[in-house]
């Protein structure tokens, strides 16, 4: 028995709501994804910091390490912003999406933990 063509655009909106689900969901493992670039970035600073902090004269060592801190800033304010439009453009159906003040209290305080270790790197 041929479905109606309502029941055919009914099971194609459902699939529609679904699709749009899938989205928000991929676009916090994004966001995720880049926190962790951001980190991993962050963590190559003090890496070269430890590595090469004895190097002579000590400001080459600093500048390098605060390249990756401000990559890792980019990375943060980047994902935040993307997130956020992404976001903009869906419309949650089943899934509870993270909310957009959560993702913002995680990338502000991963900046603000990038920053504090560039001061510590430049004062060591």
């Amino acid at each position: 028995m041929p479905e109606s063509s309502q029941d055919s655009q009914e099971l194609a909106e459902e699939r529609t709501d679904w699709a749009e689900d899938r989205t928000i969901l991929a676009n916090e493992r994004t966001f995720s994804s880049w926190m962790g670039t951001g980190l991993g970035s962050l963590a190559l600073a003090v890496g070269m910091q430890a590595v090469f902090g004895a190097m002579e004269p000590t400001w080459i060592a600093k500048s390098a390490a605060t390249v990756f801190v401000i990559v890792s800033l980019y990375l943060f304010q980047t994902a935040l912003i993307n997130s956020r439009r992404t976001k903009q453009r869906l419309d949650s159906h089943t899934a509870e999406p993270v909310s957009n003040r959560n993702l913002a209290v995680i990338a502000h305080l991963l900046s603000i933990g990038a920053v504090c270790a560039a001061i510590v790197l430049w004062l060591i």
